[in-house]
Formats: structure tokens, sequence, C-alpha cells
């Protein structure tokens, strides 16, 4: 191992240990085409997508490394070369504050999935339609709005909302797990909840939710989940960047993994391996690329 590469995993592990998040190594499937590292941020959407881009990598012999990060050490992982790429920036408005700052030491290699969406999720029974009601019904909601990661451009966006508003509800951090369960608690006791939500994600499979208006768009309108490599890739692993610019889904294809990664006791790693062999012909398509 060079002194570079031992640098770079050197970094990434410190970044890691930063965020709170572990290595995941890759397979002894990979023949001797280089080592891609992959950064993601530990939300369901991008935990599919990484997995599955890590699969069809594998397939093409790369050995492949994932590191979960927080979203601003994901982007500065790739804009300082410490990882390979990400397949997770929500642009143009969740991650603005990120690309604003690190923009021109990254590619951004375009779309990889279109049709995205951010607000304030309620179930669907709840007698509030609009983020402009909230404050009407604050003690039916606990005076809270249950969010995820304190690092999120979600939650950001959302002290946003409720300084536009003037909300009496203050905003609870937490993860996405920790919002399901409490989305899932409330809906089997119908009480009322509003959670950070946001599109594509398996939660509107599995329960009828609706998104509360937002007069102001504050959270603004449709998003895209684009691909970032970091500067150099396409120079040194032309292969592994091919595959990267090519790789584009859509929201039900990321919803079927999704959903597998919902099952108990699921890997989403082997998941992801099972997706790709059962969709060979999607997969063709981001290899011929």
């Amino acid at each position: 191992m060079n002194k570079q590469l031992l640098n770079r995993r050197i970094r990434l592990a410190s970044l890691a240990l930063v965020a709170g998040a572990g290595l995941a190594a890759g397979t002894a499937q990979a023949q001797d085409k280089g080592s891609v590292h992959l950064a993601y941020v530990e939300w369901s959407s991008e935990v599919a997508s990484t997995n599955v881009v890590r699969a069809v990598l594998e397939q093409q012999g790369f050995d492949v490394e994932m590191t979960s990060l927080s979203a601003a050490a994901m982007w500065q992982a790739v804009a300082t070369g410490d990882a390979d790429a990400i397949v997770a920036a929500w642009l143009p408005t969740t991650h603005a504050d990120y690309i604003d700052r690190v923009g021109d030491d990254v590619n951004d290699l375009g779309v990889n999935l279109d049709g995205t969406k951010l607000g304030l999720v309620v179930p669907a029974y709840s007698d509030v339609d609009s983020i402009a009601d909230l404050n009407d019904h604050a003690d039916d909601f606990n005076g809270e709005i249950i969010g995820i990661d304190p690092g999120a451009g979600l939650m950001g966006l959302t002290e946003d909302v409720i300084e536009e508003y003037d909300l009496d509800l203050a905003l609870r951090s937490g993860s996405g797990a920790t919002m399901t369960a409490a989305l899932e608690s409330a809906i089997k006791n119908e009480e009322d909840v509003v959670v950070t939500g946001w599109t594509p994600h398996w939660k509107f499979a599995r329960w009828d939710l609706k998104y509360l208006e937002d007069p102001e768009n504050v959270y603004g309108g449709a998003e895209q989940i684009h691909t970032i490599a970091r500067q150099g890739l396409a120079e040194d692993m032309p292969e592994a960047h091919a595959i990267l610019d090519a790789f584009e889904w859509t929201p039900e294809q990321m919803g079927e993994v999704m959903l597998m990664n919902q099952e108990e006791g699921s890997d989403p790693y082997e998941n992801a391996k099972q997706w790709v062999e059962d969709n060979q012909d999607v997969v063709q398509e981001w290899i011929d690329g």
C-alpha cells in the first residue's frame, strides 16, 4: 500500500470516528482494479443508493469502501480527496451551503435521481393541512417537530421554517431512525405528530402520510440527487468514473431497495447485491456508460 493511499484511509477513518460512524470494507469479489471510496450520509435513501453503487462497482472488479459521515464531513471528504465520490448530494436546496463552500473543489456528475421533495409530514388523519396552521394545534403536537441529525440541510431549512412562520414548536434533533420510530409510535396510538420528511423514503409506502402545505415556499420545490466526484477521479479510474457518471435510477427503484432494507434482520449490502442481480438490464446501462 503506497503512502498516499494509506494517508487517505487514515483520514477517512478519522472522519468516520468524528461522525460517530463506521467503515465498511469491500468484499473479496473484487479483482485488481483499485479501490473506490464512497462516502454517504446515514439516510435510508443514501444507504440504499450507495450500497447499490458499491455492488455494481464490485461486480466490475473494484474494491469498494464505504464511510458513513455527517453531511458536512461527507462533502469535505470528497473535496479533499479523502473520498472518491458521493451519490447523496441533494441539490439545489438541501446541500446548498456545502456546494457553496466546496463546489470549486469537486466535480458534479449530474443527477442520479429526479423527483425529490422536502417538508413537514403528518399522518393523513391529522386535521392540520398547512404549516401556517401549526400554532393553532401546537399542544396536539406536544410543542415539537421531530427532526433528524442536526447537521442535515433539512434541519437548517426547518429552522428557517420555524422563524418564517413564527412557530411555537421546537425542533428536536435525532436521526432518521428516531424520527420514524416517533412517527410509528404516534400512528399506532392515533396521535398527532409532525416530522421532517423527504421523498423518496420508505415511510410513505408503509403509512398514509401527507406533506403540510408550505405557502411561503421555504422548503422550495422539487430537488434532485446528484453524484459528486473528487477532482482527478476520471484520470485515475476512468472506468469507475464512467459508471458513477452513468448511474441514474427512479424513486420507485430506490423505494424497492429501501423497503427491502426495512425487513427485520435484513442487510442493506446484501439487499443491494440482490437488487443488482435482479435488475441487470438497468445495471448494464450504467456499465455501458
